[in-house]
């Protein structure tokens, strides 16, 4: 998925799912979206409609118009994903294809508008089978269209058992203790280290107790870990401190680094030269067959979304890798992606953000490394 559009950077994250077609290509066309809370899968908003005589194309963009201005109607900051079956659609407004057909150039100039006003839009595609709620609504709308009828359907604020009213902002912060797993065969190589499952050395092991014994009296009270076992590993030593279970968090892997994994930066700057330089100069540009920086940007951003809903108030521990860390770092600071590069993390240091409900975000500590000297 690759981002688009100009952003504020809501906290809030929406999924639209959007679909359309013709019965004929071109013939009778119609589309169907809906907008879903990320976070709980709420349906929020669906919105179709019957477009007469049209292509399959016009059709999917006219669903993806729809969707985002459902959106926006719900919150004009959120962070927007677009789901969609559509392969052009989504080359297209990730701007990865050329749109060199008439009809869909001021089709795509809409979208892209109304993609600038809010947070954030990213693209990705789906298969039909995990797009067959808005692939529903499109059948109905091209069913009316089929019968010669205008039918639209819109529905907001899908209604379901009363929410409880909203609980005032805090002065009193989450708190998460970010903890960088301990040395690996490939750390201690100064290696690239992704999504492969290391393990951690005999030094690792000592640090992750060390960092344990650091943390024992910290005022956990949760712990959150990547599924990776250098991670778990080292979360396993501060459980035992502390008593507390561990969760999983897929979302706090570390970044997959593709073909460059196992790698050191010369060997992977030597093998791919140009891919090196356009990884270090775009962060929407990923190592081959890897993920880019702007991608892990947003699965970080969702799981802490979920660790303010869930911890509310309260101190936890994430275990994780060097990318997901100095990514929560620079969004504390509201800092440029480029800071990645300016940041060092050492295996096992600590580091240490207040997260308050109002928005703005506290750097506590960063690269603690006292307890491994102890």
């Amino acid at each position: 998925m690759n981002a688009a559009g100009a952003g504020r950077g809501g906290s809030r994250k929406l999924v639209v799912e959007a679909d359309g077609g013709s019965r004929g290509n071109p013939g009778p066309a119609g589309y169907g979206a809906l907008v879903r809370d990320a976070l709980t899968g709420e349906v929020l908003a669906e919105v179709a409609e019957s477009i007469g005589h049209a292509t399959n194309n016009v059709a999917e963009y006219r669903g993806l118009i729809a969707g985002l201005t459902a959106a926006a109607g719900i919150d004009p900051s959120a962070r927007v994903e677009v789901r969609m079956d559509s392969k052009l659609v989504v080359e297209q407004m990730s701007g990865r294809w050329k749109i060199k057909h008439p009809d869909m150039i001021p089709l795509a100039l809409e979208a892209k508008e109304l993609a600038s006003t809010l947070g954030s839009v990213s693209y990705g595609w789906i298969p039909r089978n995990r797009n067959a709620h808005a692939d529903r609504l499109a059948n109905e709308a091209m069913d009316a269209a089929a019968r010669g009828e205008h039918w639209t359907r819109k529905v907001e604020e899908t209604p379901g058992e009363p929410e409880p009213p909203p609980r005032p902002p805090s002065s009193t912060p989450m708190t998460t203790v970010l903890l960088r797993h301990g040395e690996t065969p490939l750390s201690g190589e100064k290696r690239f280290a992704g999504i492969g499952d290391i393990p951690l050395t005999a030094t690792g092991v000592a640090q992750a107790r060390a960092a344990a014994l650091a943390l024992k009296d910290r005022g956990l009270d949760a712990i959150v870990t990547s599924p990776l076992a250098r991670c778990r590993d080292t979360a396993a030593e501060v459980a035992a401190a502390t008593g507390l279970d561990v969760r999983v968090e897929d979302a706090f892997r570390e970044t997959d680094f593709g073909d460059w994994e196992g790698l050191t930066f010369a060997e992977a700057g030597k093998g791919w030269p140009a891919e090196m330089r356009a990884w270090l100069a775009d962060p929407d540009v990923a190592p081959p067959g890897g993920e880019s920086f702007a991608q892990v940007s947003r699965r970080v951003r969702t799981a802490l979304d979920k660790l303010k809903i869930r911890y509310r108030e309260q101190t936890v521990l994430v275990v994780s890798h060097v990318t997901p860390i100095k990514l929560l770092v620079k969004d504390a600071l509201g800092a440029p992606m480029s800071s990645l590069y300016r940041m060092h993390l050492e295996v096992a240091a600590i580091s240490s953000i207040d997260w308050y409900a109002d928005g703005p975000a506290t750097l506590r500590g960063f690269n603690d490394v006292h307890h491994l000297s102890c």
